[in-house]
C-alpha cells in the first residue's frame, strides 16, 4: 500500500507540474518561424500577429526568418522542435501543401507532424509584367508567352511558393511555357522585376499592390474568385476562361506535433483576437485577405482539404510522380 501511495503521489506531482507549466506559459520569449526571407507577405503578417500576441501575453514573440529550400528548411526545423509552445511558425499553402506536392522527401508529414492552431487568411496571386514587355492586358500576355521562344521568365518568392505553383498550374492549363527564376522571398522578387531584370512576376497581391497602384508594374490577371475592390481593371483568371485557377496563398499558425489542447486553444483564441485588432484588420483588408476565425479542429480540417485538393493537381501540372 505504501508503494501504491508513493506512486500516486508521483503521478499527482507530475500532473501538477504539467498543469503549472501550461498555466505559466509563456514565461520566456516565444519564437515564430517564417520559412521565407524578410520583407514578404508571411514576414509582415508574422510581425503583426507577434505584436498582438506580445500585448496579450505580456511576453516577447520574436519573428525569425528561416528561408531556403522552398520553405522546407524552416518548416522542418519547427516539426523537430519541442512541443512546449515556445516554437511556432507561419505555415500555410506554400509550406504545407505546395512544397509537399513538389517534393516527397521533406523529412516531415505536413499534417501529422504539426499542431495546426489557427487560420489567418490568404491573399490571391497576381501576374504582373514590366512596362518594357509591351504587354497591356491579359490577351497581350497570352500572345507574348505563346510567341516567345523558350518561354517567358518569371520571378516568384521561391520554389514551392504560391507564386511559383500558380504560375506552373496556369501554364499547364493555358498550354504556355514559363521559366521560373526563384528568389528567397517576395521582397527581392519584386525588386528584380521592377528593375526590369525579368519581365514577368507571379506574386501575392500584397507584394505587388503598391507597384500596380504606382503603375510601375502592369497587372494581367489575378487568382481571386472576384475582382479586387478598388482595382476593377484587373480581370480574374476565372473570368478569362480558367475556372480552376482560383486560390489564395493562405497562411496559418502552427506548432510541432503534440502541443497540449489547453495551450493550443489559448493560442487560437489569442490569434483570432489579433485578427480583429484594427491595425491588423486594416492591413489584411488592403491585401484582399479572406479572413476567417477558425477553431484548431477547423484549421486542421482546412489543411487536410487543401492538401487533398491541390497536391494531386500540382503533381499533375508539374509531371511529378505521386
Amino acid at each position: 500500500m505504501k508503494t501504491v501511495f508513493a506512486l500516486l503521489l508521483l503521478v499527482a506531482g507530475a500532473l501538477a507540474n504539467v498543469t503549472a507549466s501550461a498555466s505559466e506559459w509563456p514565461n520566456k520569449p516565444v519564437k515564430i518561424v517564417v520559412p521565407f526571407g524578410a520583407g514578404g507577405q508571411s514576414d509582415v503578417i508574422a510581425r503583426l500577429i507577434a505584436k498582438s500576441l506580445g500585448e496579450t501575453f505580456r511576453q516577447q514573440f520574436i519573428v525569425e526568418n528561416q528561408g531556403g529550400g522552398g520553405t522546407v528548411i524552416g518548416t522542418r526545423n519547427v516539426a523537430r522542435a519541442e512541443n512546449d509552445g515556445y516554437t511556432l511558425m507561419i505555415s500555410g499553402m506554400s509550406s504545407h501543401v505546395l512544397s509537399p506536392a513538389m517534393n516527397k522527401d521533406l523529412g516531415f508529414d505536413p499534417i501529422q507532424d504539426f499542431t495546426h492552431i489557427a487560420y489567418l487568411g490568404g491573399s490571391p496571386t497576381i501576374f504582373v509584367v514590366h512596362p518594357s514587355s509591351g504587354v497591356k492586358n491579359f490577351e497581350d500576355f497570352l500572345r507574348w508567352t505563346k510567341s516567345t521562344e523558350g518561354g517567358v521568365q518569371y520571378v516568384s518568392p521561391g520554389v514551392g511558393s504560391g507564386g511559383n505553383s500558380v504560375a506552373e498550374f496556369f501554364a499547364s492549363k493555358a498550354g504556355i511555357k514559363l521559366v521560373h527564376v526563384p528568389h528567397r522571398g517576395g521582397n527581392t522578387a519584386v525588386a528584380d522585376l521592377v528593375a526590369g531584370h525579368v519581365k514577368m512576376g507571379s506574386l501575392t497581391w500584397s507584394t505587388a499592390r503598391e507597384h500596380v497602384s504606382a503603375g510601375t508594374l502592369i497587372p494581367v490577371g489575378i487568382s481571386s474568385g472576384e475582382r479586387v475592390a478598388g482595382f476593377d481593371q484587373i480581370p480574374t483568371f476565372r473570368e478569362k476562361g480558367f475556372p480552376d485557377v482560383v486560390t489564395t496563398v493562405w497562411l496559418a499558425v502552427s506548432g510541432p506535433r503534440g502541443m497540449s489542447a489547453d495551450l493550443t486553444q489559448k493560442l487560437n483564441s489569442a490569434v483570432n483576437k489579433a485578427l480583429e485588432q484594427p491595425f491588423v484588420r486594416r492591413h489584411l483588408e488592403q491585401d484582399a485577405f479572406d479572413v476567417r476565425l477558425l477553431s484548431p479542429v477547423q484549421t486542421t480540417g482546412y489543411f487536410q482539404s487543401e492538401h487533398a485538393k491541390w497536391v494531386p493537381a500540382m503533381r499533375a501540372a508539374l509531371g511529378t510522380k505521386p
